[in-house]
Parts: structure tokens; sequence; C-alpha cells
């Protein structure tokens, strides 16, 4: 009696070549303009994975005017000058942390500041060179420019930031701020440097790049005080903006960030109740911060009191969320939901330090870049 062949439970090579037939034919079927509409509204990380699907997908969705439209959102962060973490907390950061394609022409880069998908480096042709050129590039596209020598750029210390808005891709600056001997402030912007007396009335001591803004073409600088010092891209409009809520002595881990359009402030109270309160500015005409979120650090990390060694840090904000990013200061590192109260660890092997939020973007920006 013959018995019946079942089907085999895996796919064969000719079901595998017959269903990719179907989906190319599925791809060519559709109308261009519609799916390259659709295809632009994909998050990139998404559009890398469906390059996998075909060779018309992957032509497709590698397509330089695809990629450049299709919405960005935050991905990781650079730290310690020359690492990354995902945000995913897994697999291979989506750029080259060590911006190899710079270190064809230096022989050290080291970033300094990163805004908008555009990071801001100090780039020497010689490791035993003391003198640097400031250099802005993209990692995204690795696109970079070297900017011309900083007129205030010695004997002084200085702190330097970059200010970039992806929705004017054009278009950066970066600011340079004397720490010793304070007044002259300079600013980067279409092309050559323009030096302006400070127009703040009090000296302020920033914090340092990765406790700053660039929101609404404005530079918000975290400082000493603590408060807010700002400057716009013309050095036209300076002022200070206060902390809000009664800040103690005892508070440490304050810093700023931005969030769907507005600027946050938070801080940490009481080293060893370690109690974060989050700010919003609601408006800047009268200075006025509603409290959007506190919680308990300790609780967060699920830990019942502080150890000895324990430095707990807020550190970012996402830029479309209401997530925000939190470090214990050795190796665990963890986001938490604000609205529905959840916490995800993203690493727990690093310890990160001087980290900054990457948005990629892959927008022609600079006509002379490299």
């Amino acid at each position: 009696m013959a018995q019946s062949r079942l089907p085999s439970p895996f796919p064969t090579t000719e079901m595998k070549k017959k269903q990719k037939h179907e989906d190319e034919q599925a791809v060519a079927s559709l109308p261009e303009g519609p799916l390259v509409e659709i295809l632009s509204r994909v998050p990139y990380r998404s559009l890398c994975r469906f390059k996998c699907v075909s060779k018309p997908w992957l032509a497709l969705c590698s397509d330089p005017d695809i990629r450049k439209r299709s919405p960005q959102t935050l991905t990781g962060f650079f730290y310690s000058t020359t690492r990354f973490c995902n945000l995913s907390g897994r697999g291979p950061p989506m750029v080259d942390p060590f911006l190899r394609f710079l270190r064809k022409s230096y022989a050290s880069v080291i970033i300094e500041h990163c805004s908008g998908g555009l990071v801001l480096c100090r780039c020497r042709k010689s490791r035993d060179s003391d003198e640097g050129n400031l250099v802005v590039c993209n990692p995204a596209t690795e696109d970079w420019i070297q900017l011309p020598l900083c007129p205030i750029e010695s004997p002084y210390e200085i702190e330097e930031y970059l200010g970039f808005d992806p929705a004017a891709p054009s278009h950066f600056v970066v600011l340079v701020v004397q720490l010793v001997e304070f007044g002259e402030v300079a600013i980067y912007s279409s092309g050559r440097w323009t030096t302006v007396q400070s127009g703040w009335i009090n000296q302020p001591v920033p914090v340092g790049p990765s406790n700053s803004v660039f929101l609404n073409g404005t530079m918000h600088l975290m400082t000493h005080e603590p408060s807010i010092f700002t400057v716009d891209t013309q050095g036209k409009v300076w002022r200070e903006i206060h902390i809000p809520g009664d800040v103690p002595e005892s508070c440490a881990g304050y810093s700023i960030g931005q969030s769907q359009g507005r600027l946050y402030a938070w801080f940490i109270d009481d080293p060893n109740v370690c109690q974060l309160s989050v700010w919003a500015l609601e408006d800047y005409g009268s200075a006025k911060w509603t409290l959007k979120h506190t919680a308990n650090i300790l609780e967060l990390f699920g830990s019942h009191c502080r150890k000895d060694g324990e430095v707990y840090e807020m550190f970012a904000i996402h830029p479309d969320r209401n997530v925000i990013f939190l470090t214990d200061g050795k190796k665990k590192t963890i986001s938490y939901d604000m609205d529905n109260r959840e916490v995800h660890v993203i690493c727990t092997s690093k310890n990160l330090w001087d980290i900054q939020p990457y948005i990629p973007c892959f927008a022609e920006w600079l006509s002379d870049s490299h």
C-alpha cells in the first residue's frame, strides 16, 4: 500500500525562490510614487531591516531621497568621547563611534559636542601637537568640514558648543565661551567667526557641552549657579533663566534637555533620598515652569538604600517621548517611561560618562564639506 508523502515543515529551495519571486512582483506592482511616500515615513531603523526582503527592496530602501526624508529619532548615546551605546541595548552601533572617516585626515579626534545629528570634534594632525582644529561632521553620511581658527582659541580656557536643527539642515552654529577672563564669546555661523561681548550680567561657569540644549535657534547653557544662560545664534539676545523649584544646597545632578519642542530641567534632591524632579518650561516670557514628574531613583534601580560610591544621574530625556535616561555611576543604565512608569535596562556592562544623545541626520547640510 502506497504511503502518502507529507509536506516538509521546512521551506525548500524551490519554495524560497517562489516566495522571493512573489515578493518582488508585489513590490513591482505598487506604483513607485505611493511606495516612496510610504517608505519615506518609515523610521530609519525599520528601513534598514526592509533591505533584507529582496534586491529590489534593497535598492529602494537605499535610495538617498527616501533615506533623507525618513523620520529620525534617538538611537543611542555617544560617551567617553569615542564610544557609543545603542538605545536598544544590543547589536552594533548604527554609526562608527570611532569616526574612522575623520582619522584618515587626523591623527587625533576627540568628540566635544553632539547636536541634532552633527558632531563637533577637536582634531589634531599629530598626537604630539598642542594645537587642534574644530571639525563639524555627520557620522551618518560621513560628511565633515574643518572650521577656521577660532579668534579666542588660545591661551584661554574655553568651552565649545554646537547647535544644529535638522529642520534647517544647511545651517549650524558653534559657540565658544571663555572660562577665564570671561567677557568675549565667539560665534561661528554661515562660514565665518564673529566675536561679541557677552551680554550676560553675571559671569556664568558652564557645566559643559553635555549639559546644554539648542532649541528654537537659541543655545541654552547649564551653569554651576545653578541657572540657565541663553544666547541666540547672532549674539544679540542674552538671558538668564533660573532653575525651577527650591533647589537645595545639597542638590546634585541638575541638568537640562529638550523634548517635544520644550526645554526641560531636572535635579536630584538630597543625595541620600535621591528624589528626582523633572520640570518643563511652559512659557519663555514669564519663565514659568511646570513640575511634570517626580520619582525615587533608588526604587527605579531596585535598591532600598544608597551604597558608598554610588552616584546616580539623569543624563537625558527622549526628544519625542516622556522617557528619561539614568545611570548609577557604575555599570547600570536604564530608561524610565514617566507615563506608564516602566523601567527598562539598557546596559549593565558599561560605565557611561560624558553622555550625549545622538539622532541620525541624512540631509545634505554642507555644500563645501568633504
